[in-house]
């Protein structure tokens, strides 16, 4: 439930310290689990450049993928995905992925907690709200606040859709849905916008599923820029739920 505390501990693992929830139920559902670390006996050269380890030559692993590199080939970045106090040793591949996943959580993850203002539809109801959606604090809800309250576990999404809006000054706006695990989402800086979402997904501790739509309410430009935070939480899900 969404009203159990954030409780965490601190934890000493092959990989560094890092600050982890007491109970592992309550993982961030952005969290990568370790990986297995490639046995030193497999490894007797740098899984990039082939040089051989020696005295001199010290081996690594890279704590994201798990497999062996030389001091040249592997550095120190910050790696919150597994959460990891310190930045730590990662080979060149997954460093760049790791740096650009800090965006994400430097700027996208603010923006879905800070929340944005929706119209929301829940099902096939003829009536519609206008609600404060946000992301919790542990990052496994979205919380919809209005004249009611509803919340929903991300976990228990199935799908979600964009809703863009095209316009260009020789004709009228044209909207259309686009998969936000898509890649040809379209972005905030290009000629369209994102202006609402379907969301389908199961209530907890029911099967049956459930559809939300939401569309931009006043403030359509923090709206944007909510949606296009969600658009980059989507593919870290995706990729997560794939491992």
């Amino acid at each position: 439930m969404s009203t159990v505390p954030d409780c965490k501990k601190l934890v000493r693992s092959p990989g560094g310290l890092r600050m982890v929830p007491e109970n592992g139920a309550f993982n961030s559902p952005f969290y990568l689990d370790e990986p297995q670390w490639v046995p030193d006996k497999e490894c007797p050269s740098c899984m990039q450049c082939d040089k051989k380890y020696d005295f001199l030559t010290r081996k690594h692993h890279c704590r994201r993928c798990g497999r062996c590199f030389c001091d040249k080939c592997c550095s120190k970045v910050a790696l919150p995905r597994m959460c990891f106090v310190d930045p730590v040793r990662q080979c060149g591949e997954c460093s760049l992925v790791s740096q650009k996943e800090m965006e994400f959580y430097d700027k996208q993850l603010k923006v879905l907690m800070g929340g944005g203002s929706f119209i929301v539809t829940l099902g096939t109801s003829k009536t519609s709200e206008t609600m404060m959606c946000r992301l919790s604090n542990n990052h496994r809800y979205l919380f919809f606040d209005g004249e009611s309250h509803f919340e929903v576990e991300l976990s228990r999404i199935s799908s979600m859709q964009v809703l863009t809006e095209e316009s260009t000054p020789e004709e009228n706006d044209i909207h259309t849905y686009t998969s936000l695990l898509d890649s040809q989402y379209i972005s905030e800086g290009g000629n369209s916008r994102a202006s609402g979402m379907l969301l389908h997904y199961k209530p907890t501790g029911s099967q049956d599923p459930q559809q939300s739509r939401m569309e931009a309410a006043d403030d359509k430009k923090a709206a944007s820029s909510w949606l296009a935070a969600m658009h980059k939480a989507a593919k870290l899900l995706y990729e997560a739920r794939d491992r």
